[in-house]
């Protein structure tokens, strides 16, 4: 008897409130998830709500119950993956429902639904299959692959935001965590003189390698060895776009890392964590909440004069 082949992918569907999609996607993504859709779950009933331009600023990008789907492959465990991110976000596990999917081309289908974004006046994200909207404006070419970075995640273009603010000619940036590089390159592209950019993930140096080198733009990216130096190089901005946790953790190493009256810019971390955030900073930095977008805060800083 011939055996009934087995499905390519798992799909997980869960309905959650819009201020928490954001949140729930990347644990789901941290818990081994392929990749986290979010659609409108009226999607095909007179209900539905057409939702437009998603990663614009000023425009709504989810629905107020937004169902998100997470890709896995048939032989992982989408219920054990769901309750580690329930226990990562402290919250129940929600109510969800396991299909199974069959295959297609999953990048024509991705790349189908990007498109350029105006990440702060005159600074756009080009990925690699489109054109620039604006030729003279600068453009950031990008192919993520694998790693964190489209451009599009609200906490990205708030440090993108921020970087076309502060960065000035001749400025050296840290951008630790570079996922794809989209903040170092941004910021070499925005005139900064030298830039590094370091990451825990091999493949995440390398998608960064690979966008500086289409860009067209210098910029030094390695992975994080854990290894402290007697004397670090010290950059005039450091910028981390990671979560909460980890930048808590940072703390000591970033403040080594930025030098002394240099400027600091960090993200990945929900309102309600921002305060604690401050705290751990504030021993090195004078910190304030800079912008808040879709419930992400960015906490920016000046280093001050004086070594702790």
């Amino acid at each position: 008897m011939a055996r009934t082949p087995q499905p390519t992918y798992r799909a997980l569907r869960i309905d959650i409130a819009a201020h928490d999609a954001d949140a729930w996607s990347d644990a789901l993504v941290d818990a081994g998830a392929m990749s986290v859709d979010v659609a409108d779950p009226e999607a095909g009933t007179a209900r539905e709500t057409p939702v437009y331009a998603e990663g614009v600023p000023g425009e709504r990008g989810f629905w107020p119950v937004s169902r998100l789907v997470a890709l896995f492959g048939h032989r992982d465990d989408p219920g054990t993956a769901l309750a580690a991110a329930a226990r990562a976000l402290e919250r129940p596990v929600p109510a969800s429902e396991l299909v199974d999917v069959a295959d297609r081309d999953w990048v024509a289908s991705s790349r189908a639904q990007v498109s350029p974004i105006e990440a702060a006046p005159g600074l756009w994200i080009v990925p690699s299959w489109c054109r620039p909207v604006d030729p003279g404006a600068v453009n950031v070419v990008l192919d993520p692959g694998v790693a964190f970075g489209t451009g599009s995640h609200p906490t990205t273009r708030i440090c993108l935001a921020w970087l076309a603010r502060t960065v000035k000619a001749g400025d050296t940036v840290l951008d630790y965590g570079c996922g794809s590089g989209i903040l170092a390159i941004a910021a070499a592209k925005l005139g900064a003189a030298r830039v590094d950019g370091i990451d825990v993930d091999a493949q995440a140096v390398q998608a960064s390698i690979d966008n500086a080198r289409a860009n067209g733009v210098e910029a030094r990216f390695r992975l994080a060895s854990g290894k402290r130096t007697s004397q670090p190089s010290r950059f005039d901005i450091v910028v981390a776009n990671i979560l909460a946790n980890p930048l808590r953790v940072l703390a000591p190493l970033l403040a080594r890392r930025c030098r002394r009256g240099g400027r600091i810019a960090l993200a990945g971390i929900l309102e309600s964590q921002a305060g604690e955030v401050v705290d751990t900073y504030s021993r090195w930095f004078t910190m304030r909440r800079e912008e808040a977008c879709d419930g992400w805060t960015l906490l920016a800083g000046e280093r001050e004069r004086r070594d702790s």
